[in-house]
């Protein structure tokens, strides 16, 4: 089976597949609305514009997208092999992931150290005598940079008349750490309560939060070698398979439907050994202690 039948064999399944849902968006049943389901409406969004929070983020998201169509549909031409192809797409957005595991861990390490600047700030403002409310808006105003734009929106949000549960749990949202919901929790029992030890709380949540950063610290530290060990890996078989590929005699074998079958297994298994690595040289995720904000208490 040449590369040509396989291209020609999926441009008619495509096709055909076209046309039946062409006929049956011409003539719907009866009772069902037009246009086509809301099901694949939300599928195609999400597909579209990924997970990313933030405009940037779904920006980026958009562009791995078609560059990872391209090179697929380049290395599948050059190459010949649709599996190749296949992975050449997914290695675009996969690379980055595999490599961008300490990158992660050292912005979560930077946001939570910013957490405790912040909660101490937090606690000097409340220590004047001045109310919750007043000391949130005066620590957003010197909030660290790694969480700048969280506490900027929490102060938006008060100010625009957000009841104070729901400002607290979006930010802690935000910032998605089990160590702001410690803080977020402090903050809504003292909001419930009135209590006069808010700042006594807050001291203890910032020195406790300094021995997390520094035992996250030389966590990341010995986990260094596993990530090098993925970059080598990583970068040693993109070097190989681009060489392959442009080898016509080393890649003949995998030309035949037997040979594409063994090249899918061997990829899947070689790629589960890098989720595998990867994994090994990220932390355990603490669990969440707070919830998303609830529709019973939106603003």
């Amino acid at each position: 089976m040449t590369p040509v039948t396989v291209l020609a064999a999926l441009s008619g399944a495509v096709l055909v597949g076209g046309l039946v849902l062409g006929v049956r968006a011409l003539f719907p049943r009866p009772g069902t609305p037009a246009g086509p389901p809301l099901w694949l409406v939300a599928a195609g969004s999400r597909l579209w514009r990924g997970r990313g929070r933030t405009r940037a983020d779904q920006r980026r998201y958009q562009i791995a997208v078609g560059l990872a169509v391209v090179a697929g549909c380049a290395t599948w031409l050059i190459s010949g092999l649709p599996v190749l192809g296949m992975l050449a797409a997914a290695a675009v957005p996969g690379v980055p992931w595999l490599l961008a595991g300490g990158r992660a861990e050292k912005r979560a390490i930077a946001r939570v150290e910013a957490i405790g600047e912040w909660t101490r700030r937090l606690r000097d403002v409340a220590g004047t005598g001045a109310g919750l409310q007043s000391a949130i808006l005066s620590a957003a105003a010197t909030a660290p940079p790694a969480i700048d734009e969280q506490a900027g929106r929490l102060a938006a949000r008060l100010q625009a008349g957000w009841h104070g549960r729901q400002a607290l749990l979006g930010f802690a949202e935000e910032i998605d750490d089990s160590v702001c919901d410690q803080i977020v929790a402090a903050l809504l029992l003292h909001i419930r309560d009135r209590g006069d030890r808010l700042g006594a709380v807050l001291t203890a949540i910032a020195d406790a939060t300094s021995k997390e950063v520094r035992m996250r610290k030389e966590a990341d530290a010995e986990r260094a070698s596993a990530r090098l060990s993925i970059r080598f890996m990583v970068g040693f078989t993109i070097v190989v398979v681009a060489v392959a590929a442009l080898s016509g005699e080393y890649m003949a074998p995998y030309s035949t439907p037997s040979g594409q079958l063994l090249m899918t297994i061997l990829a899947a298994l070689f790629i589960g050994l890098l989720v595998w690595v990867r994994s090994m040289s990220r932390p355990a995720r603490m669990p969440r202690l707070l919830g998303p904000p609830t529709p019973e208490t939106a603003p």
